[in-house]
């Protein structure tokens, strides 16, 4: 999706579904194996309609949009944020989110395309970088935190979406050209797993004159089933560990129904841009590398399209039949994996509550449910909102509440950040963070350095650097320091960043919780007020 609040496409309802259905009814599921987290070690692959790592082991891949690199910005919104971009990061991770979804256009791609929108004081790091080295540092961090990234080839250009993959400006070639450039530059990395090859094919022109993109209907300039083969074949001849994620269409015959005509041979039911793999069971993607698809739906609520089904008087329970008919049968036959690439809503419409609700519910939990990436991080989606608020640090806490029981965190994630005093407090622990201990006395001594990263009008960056200069590990260590009165903590990284009065505690992430004898750790973080260095520091109440 991209900033629209109507689909054109979307036009002819579902024919109601039988009034029986459950409400909840999910994805029948084998219990979770024992695997609790992560997403798996090495490159991944299908097996029927799971994912698995080189290992076999099942993944499912729990992630989210952060959008921004597809507009004219060329680079991910946000960054104009007083929150670091690694600080983003180490909230998605703790949050729960294993993957990372960054869409882009071929305008960021182009040699001498600048990056927009970044805040010079808090990203110094990525003052003179191409988009392409801005994604560069995002997918190492990410993948540092072991997060995995989708690449979506969101638009042709940062001007809009196109029904078809090309456009007049932008050629098939060109398509392909930058998705086998992609791949060279990405190979070997095991973070970036796959390409969602284009966003949101859909219905144009009225049938029997259709212009948009079909499924199965022949027509090479227009069927995207086709072009999904071209392109993931030739990435696949560049990068044959990738999965090829493809979305689906509006409409299969790439046109809008006629209802004016009375000819029912031009009525059609659509769905979703992107949303519509009726007919991926008859006109399967045929790729040359085995066990490399992965089917990809977007899903969304009446704040983007009021849809007939939201008002059906079984309304929710005529909306697994839907799902079932458009995508959900591929995974119950088990012909291949889901993953649902898009779906949000801003939760103002009660029934967008539900929808939501039944949606997770219907993917099924744990390990053997369908994949997904959220529809976004960013706040500044129109018809969504974001799992962000305005300020890109604090969390919208009522959609991460119906999210979390689905959320498999990343393994080494759990970095975090601390929210500002405005806003709703980011108070959802990754699942896999164990209960607060006391922190054992340190055995010996330690050291502290401080480094002011940047200034600005009403606050700072900075860096805590702690060093454990004892004869003996300290495991968990937790670090304290003090600043003076009216300086508050904004974010941190590194850590489990939090303030109470003038002192601040940063708490070791549940991936690093050991500081061996010789070892240091450096705390990252932003602050409002006049900068100043913290003082009295202490590791585990031992003075520095």
């Amino acid at each position: 999706m991209h900033r629209r609040t109507a689909l054109g496409g979307a036009l002819t309802a579902l024919a109601t579904a039988a009034a029986g259905v459950l409400v909840a009814a999910a994805v029948s599921t084998a219990p979770a194996a024992a695997a609790a987290g992560g997403t798996g070690t090495g490159y991944l692959h299908t097996s029927g309609n799971k994912i698995v790592d080189s290992t076999g082991t099942t993944v499912r891949l729990t992630g989210i949009n952060w959008f921004g690199m597809e507009t004219d910005n060329k680079t991910f919104h946000g960054l104009w944020s007083s929150n670091p971009w690694r600080s983003q990061l180490d909230t998605m991770a703790r949050l729960g989110y294993n993957t990372l979804r960054i869409p882009y256009s071929n305008d960021a791609l182009k040699s001498g395309a600048t990056a927009t929108g970044i805040n010079d004081f808090v990203n110094p790091d990525l003052i003179g970088l191409s988009p392409l080295q801005i994604l560069d540092k995002v997918i190492d961090y990410a993948g540092s935190k072991g997060m995995r990234v989708i690449l979506d080839r969101h638009r042709p250009t940062s001007a809009g979406q196109s029904p078809l993959w090309y456009t007049s400006t932008v050629s098939e070639a060109t398509w392909i050209n930058d998705w086998k450039m992609l791949a060279q530059r990405y190979a070997g990395n095991t973070t970036v797993i796959g390409a969602d090859l284009h966003n949101e094919p859909h219905a144009e022109g009225t049938n029997p004159a259709a212009t948009g993109a079909c499924w199965g209907c022949g027509d090479t300039a227009r069927d995207w089933r086709l072009a999904a083969e071209r392109a993931g074949n030739a990435i696949l001849g560049v990068q044959p560990n990738w999965l090829i994620f493809v979305e689906g269409v509006s409409c299969p015959s790439g046109g809008l129904s006629n209802v004016w005509d009375n000819d029912p041979s031009n009525d059609e039911d659509c769905g979703w841009w992107g949303g519509n793999l009726s007919k991926a069971g008859q006109f399967p993607v045929r790729l040359n590398v085995a066990n490399r698809l992965v089917y990809s739906p977007h899903e969304y609520a009446t704040s983007v399209y009021r849809q007939a089904w939201f008002d059906d008087p079984t309304y929710p329970a005529n909306m697994p039949a839907i799902w079932d008919k458009y995508w959900g049968y591929l995974y119950k036959q088990n012909i291949a994996p889901i993953m649902m690439g898009e779906f949000g809503t801003t939760l103002q419409d009660p029934k967008d509550k539900i929808w939501l609700q039944n949606l997770m519910a219907y993917t099924g939990t744990g390990v053997n449910g369908m994949s997904f990436t959220y529809w976004s991080w960013n706040p500044n989606s129109g018809d969504t909102g974001g799992i962000a608020n305005d300020d890109w640090t604090t969390i919208n806490q009522p959609k991460q509440d119906i999210l979390t029981p689905y959320l498999i965190p990343p393994t080494g994630g759990g970095g975090t950040t601390s929210p500002s005093p405005t806003g709703t407090p980011n108070t959802s622990p990754a699942p896999t963070t164990p209960a607060p201990t006391t922190p054992p006395p340190a055995t010996g001594g330690c050291t502290a350095t401080y480094k002011q990263i940047n200034s600005w009008a009403g606050g700072f960056q900075g860096e805590l650097t702690v060093k454990n200069t004892g004869t003996a590990a300290v495991n968990p260590w937790s670090a304290t320091w003090t600043w003076p009165s009216g300086v508050t903590l904004a974010s941190g990284w590194n850590a489990t960043v939090t303030q109470s009065g003038t002192t601040v505690t940063a708490a070791a992430p549940a991936w690093a919780s050991s500081l061996a004898p010789g070892a240091s750790v450096t705390v990252g973080f932003t602050a409002n007020g006049t900068a100043a260095a913290p003082a009295t520091v202490k590791l585990n109440g031992t003075a520095c």
